[in-house]
């Protein structure tokens, strides 16, 4: 049979047809890889992973770091008094702030740690802490950026987003990347989580964690109209009519589209059972704690066990630890609804033999000053933004326990010694989930791009 021959714009159409469906083949995947939606390859990570998971509590809002983990007694001395040197502040601030909390020392290392935090304190052990963190600006939106995409200006993708484009996900009936936050959304929204220019299917998902049923923790979770059959039926003829749509066009958010129908419906059975904390006994609950917090932290060790890439936890919408004023009662309020759940998570997953693969973050945007913010001439008690130094902490996977790393000056305003960028935190946490920074890039508009730019060192002194 003859067949009419074919025209430019149909051989590239149908060309196209033939990549997009390896797109669609690498996201249809059990566990999706390096570049799968680009070659339909699975790819192993560049290193060995010393952590297979992550889980990340953003105190968002920015906690002070000279009233958590980094004790500055030369505060004291300058009470009510200027300080001998000074920094530029987002707002005016007065005198020298010493912190209203006490510290004391824990464990075989003896690190510091003030008493807002003293379950947590209990496993410092377990945890190094980065005393020299910095940031570029002090401003919520940008740090925000920067802190979880990479780049304060230009939008780029996720940390988690990345993370899910290199390893992918153990779990084809849950997403990859959930990040939870109790009230709504922080500042930025779903900025924080966004895919950018990487497929929509390395999104991570938005769960509101102040609900306590499944149906209102995922909206739409379940259809009231239709059964399991009758959706499938419904999918399949939807998924029909989209490869029909896509055969004369090329786009990846199409691809995407169908993905996710695909996972919404498979979740529909194991997202229940993995919200659903009732099913853990009683005491492993009281472990945690009754208020959200406990409940979304419990939440996150049954979504890491199921194969979760990588989860967030939130404070809560806004930036609950923006403490401009009465920092004293403000931090110690929220210090209060998260310490036990912090440590009970650190205790459940050194038991079940999860800590050693899991990486386990703490930290905000930046940190705060340690003089007095003023409104006028009178004292706010509060602090306003530090992003010339900051701590952050990490445990878990392939961390040294017991480890300070880096130094702010006497009065804690800035890092001084072996300072640490956002670059380098995040080719610190690729390194220990098996990814080399600088090869995990992704073609865009003309340029490679990858999470750290072409900045980023590994912090090798905090490495087990």
């Amino acid at each position: 049979m003859n067949l009419p021959p074919l025209t430019r714009r149909d051989f590239l159409r149908r060309s196209g047809v033939g990549i997009g469906m390896l797109g669609l083949a690498g996201l249809l995947a059990p566990s999706r890889g390096l570049q799968a939606a680009e070659s339909g390859m699975m790819h192993r990570p560049h290193v060995a992973p010393k952590a297979k998971r992550v889980i990340h509590f953003f105190l968002n809002g920015g906690p002070s770091h000279v009233d958590t983990f980094d004790p500055k007694p030369a505060l004291l001395k300058y009470a009510g008094q200027p300080l001998p040197q000074t920094f530029i502040t987002e707002r005016k601030t007065g005198a020298a702030f010493p912190s209203p909390f006490a510290f004391q020392r824990y464990g075989q290392s003896g690190i510091e740690v003030s008493d807002l935090f003293p379950k947590t304190a209990q496993h410092i052990d377990k945890i190094a802490v980065i005393r020299s963190m910095q940031a570029q600006v002090p401003n919520h939106e940008p740090s925000l950026m920067l802190m979880n995409c990479g780049d304060s200006i230009q939008t780029r993708p996720s940390l988690g987003s990345w993370l899910m484009y290199g390893l992918g996900t153990e779990n084809e009936n849950l997403p990859g990347f959930v990040a939870m936050c109790p009230g709504g959304y922080p500042t930025k929204g779903a900025e924080n989580w966004q895919s950018a220019f990487l497929p929509g299917a390395y999104q991570g998902t938005y769960v509101d964690s102040q609900n306590t049923a499944v149906d209102r923790l995922i909206e739409n979770i379940r259809s009231p109209h239709a059964t399991p059959e009758a959706q499938r039926q419904q999918l399949d003829l939807l998924r029909t009519l989209n490869q029909e749509h896509r055969r004369e066009r090329l786009d990846p958010r199409l691809e995407a589209r169908i993905e996710s129908f695909e996972l919404a419906f498979r979740m529909q059975t194991e997202a229940a059972d993995a919200f659903d904390v009732s099913r853990e006994p009683q005491h492993l609950r009281d472990l945690y704690g009754s208020g959200v917090h406990g409940r979304q932290t419990l939440i996150a060790r049954r979504l890491l066990e199921r194969g979760v890439r990588f989860v967030q936890l939130w404070h809560g919408a806004g930036q609950p630890w923006d403490n401009h004023e009465k920092i004293e009662e403000n931090h110690r309020k929220l210090s209060a609804e998260i310490d036990q759940p912090i440590a009970a998570l650190l205790s459940d997953l050194e038991q079940r033999g999860m800590l050693e693969d899991t990486l386990v973050i703490w930290g905000g945007e930046f940190g705060r000053t340690p003089t007095v913010e003023m409104s006028g001439t009178t004292s706010k008690l509060g602090r306003d933004h530090n992003h010339y130094g900051f701590s952050v902490w990490m445990a878990g996977g392939g961390i040294k326990g017991g480890t300070v790393h880096g130094r702010t000056d006497e009065f804690g305003f800035a890092a001084v010694e072996d300072p640490v960028s956002v670059h380098d935190l995040h080719a610190t946490i690729l390194h220990l989930m098996g990814l080399d920074h600088e090869r995990l890039t992704y073609r865009y508009s003309g340029r490679d791009f990858r999470l750290t730019d072409v900045e980023g060192k590994i912090v090798k002194e905090i490495l087990a």
